[in-house]
């Protein structure tokens, strides 16, 4: 049996060809013109030679132009390789040879990394530039005159179920990125399932692409789930929360998918009072642990239940989730979905009891075929059957999984495991405080000591001292930051995840070394 994911589309375009599938702005996108687009592509993709089973990266922001080429790519069965359009020029010559990409298409505004990558990685046969200056080098094609050239009448190729369609690079904490293969089954099936069982989508529903398409939450949760559904996406190049608001008004969205940052975000403009966010319906949460004190107040304030999901870019994404507000345990990631097994081990693998700290593992259809190019790691993360998380979680008697941190993230003060996210959530709960990361520096007598990164809330005043009391009466003793760092802003990769290993004493200054 053959398996194409440009099935979704097909379907969708068969069933309402002139409902918009994609706006930006006020562009609008049908069903019909994105599937005859993705045909012209995929026409135009084999006349340069691109054959089923080449890697062809896309270096696009949230505009028409990604979902053209996706689909446009997997039609062609060759596979697509999203690349983060902050990459540097080394950085994207890396992706492109450790893919071992053969063509690239690249959105004008970062064509200088780019172009940069492109000329340095062997192997790379064509770039394509897309958008307002669509030819800006010599030897580049443009994406544009790539598609009136070749008329609509590609017959997509058939691919086969395990058959590879995207690989999507990890973010790298542990070293470099490494390319996770996700099969055409992985990601339709992951597409049903948050369609059909988790968020139950309907014919009156819009979606919102705040999150990047180049990463799998973004691909799965909005793009592929909402083209399954025959949804209509508004897209959002760049997040900003003016933005957002605004498009929920104009649009009348009513399901944001984003990470917890995003939510915050929303929850603290100034502006978000004075947009009409009334046809929300619910909320999708994932990519980190969702603050339990955010939640309430987002809720509270736009009147919407929010429903936290799990799962990683080696996942498809997700595999657990909050099945609906009467279900949901809040502070939990919900429980596995349909096909997906998990359990929580110990440094043996064998399984803990319920209520005890592991590392949680799963095993089903959502799971990646392996790192491309690496069986060593490949064999590692799936080690027995089951794909090794690396976080830290533990399940309660209902089944339902508390993610307590990132296994890496983890604490070890004076002998003692500190979980920062437990920290965090306590530190929260302070009005004056907008966002928080608790992240361990070394120390010369405990090993490491605790350290709490707090961004404000806007024109808040707020001391050391005070954020360390308030911590200190919420954890137990030695869990609470022994120093508070104020910053202007976290850093986040380009999905809102803080990233943690970039705020250690190098950052931060010697000073944060901890107070017995």
């Amino acid at each position: 049996m053959s398996l194409n994911l440009t099935v979704m589309l097909d379907e969708s375009a068969k069933v309402r060809p002139q409902k918009p599938a994609l706006v930006l702005g006020e562009e609008k996108v049908t069903y019909a013109a994105l599937r005859e687009a993705s045909m012209r592509f995929a026409a135009a993709l084999s006349s340069l030679g691109i054959e089923p089973g080449d890697r062809v990266a896309i270096m696009v922001p949230n505009v028409p132009q990604f979902a053209i080429a996706y689909y446009g790519i997997l039609r062609a069965g060759a596979v697509v390789v999203p690349l983060n359009v902050l990459l540097q020029g080394p950085e994207v010559a890396y992706h492109l040879e450790d893919s071992g990409t053969k063509a690239l298409v690249a959105w004008d505004g970062f064509l200088e990394a780019a172009g940069r990558g492109y000329e340095e990685a062997s192997g790379c046969e064509h770039l394509i530039v897309a958008g307002e200056k669509e030819v800006a080098s010599e030897g580049a094609l443009g994406f544009r005159g790539l598609l009136e050239q070749h008329p609509p009448e590609f017959e997509t190729v058939q691919t086969m179920p395990d058959d590879t369609a995207v690989i999507i690079y990890t973010s790298g904490t542990t070293g470099r990125p490494k390319g996770a293969e996700l099969s055409h089954f992985n990601l339709f099936y992951n597409a049903v399932c948050n369609a059909d069982k988790l968020v139950q989508t309907s014919e009156e529903d819009a979606g919102i692409a705040a999150l990047p398409l180049f990463h799998i939450f973004g691909q799965t949760a909005v793009l592929n789930t909402f083209v399954y559904s025959g949804n209509t996406i508004t897209m959002i190049p760049r997040f900003e929360p003016e933005a957002v608001l605004g498009a929920i008004e104009r649009d009348r969205i009513t399901i944001f998918t984003g990470v917890p940052t995003m939510y915050q975000y929303l929850l603290h403009h100034p502006a978000a009072d004075a947009h009409d966010t009334s046809s929300l319906r619910l909320g999708i949460s994932g990519g980190a642990s969702m603050p339990v004190e955010v939640l309430r107040r987002f809720e509270e304030k736009f009147g919407i239940t929010i429903l936290e999901g799990y799962g990683l870019s080696e996942t498809s994404p997700v595999v657990c989730f909050n099945r609906s507000a009467e279900e949901r345990k809040v502070g939990s990631i919900g429980l596995p979905i349909w096909g997906i097994e998990a359990r929580v081990v110990d440094e043996d693998d064998r399984e803990v009891p319920r209520g005890e700290t592991g590392e949680l593992v799963v095993r089903g259809h959502a799971i990646m075929k392996g790192y491309y190019g690496r069986p060593k790691e490949t064999a590692e993360a799936m080690r027995g059957g089951w794909f090794h998380t690396g976080d830290l979680a533990r399940m309660d008697e209902d089944g339902y999984i508390f993610i307590v941190d990132r296994k890496k993230d983890m604490i070890v003060r004076g002998g003692y495991n500190v979980y920062p996210r437990e920290v965090e959530e306590a530190i929260y709960e302070h009005p004056a405080v907008a966002e928080v990361a608790v992240v361990g520096v070394p120390h010369e007598e405990l090993g490491e000591e605790v350290v709490a990164v707090v961004v404000p809330k806007e024109g808040a005043r707020v001391e050391e001292e005070e954020i360390i009391a308030f911590a200190r009466e919420r954890v137990a003793r030695y869990k609470y930051p022994r120093r508070v760092v104020f910053v202007e802003e976290l850093p986040k990769n380009a999905t809102g995840k803080i990233l943690k290993r970039e705020l250690g004493p190098e950052r931060l200054g010697p000073e944060v070394r901890g107070r017995r």
